[in-house]
């Protein structure tokens, strides 16, 4: 139980991280005026912001609306 908790923590970090990540290149690619590039990172994106809410559990959806406020 408390190695799956972990895996699902761990799997939903690694997510917010990717997640900053291309969030930090799509603020270069914009600033640098590649349309194209903004625009498969706004994809990108998106595809992980949905697997995030895919994999999310109450417990931690709870915790991340916390930080979102």
């Amino acid at each position: 139980m408390i190695s799956l908790d972990y895996d699902s923590i761990h799997h939903v970090d690694e997510l917010l991280r990717q997640i900053r990540i291309k969030e930090s290149q799509l603020k270069i690619a914009q600033e640098s005026n590649m349309v194209y590039t903004a625009q498969a990172l706004e994809k990108q994106i998106l595809k992980l912001q949905q697997k995030l809410s895919e994999s999310r559990d109450p417990e931690i959806h709870a915790l991340m609306s916390l930080l979102d406020d």
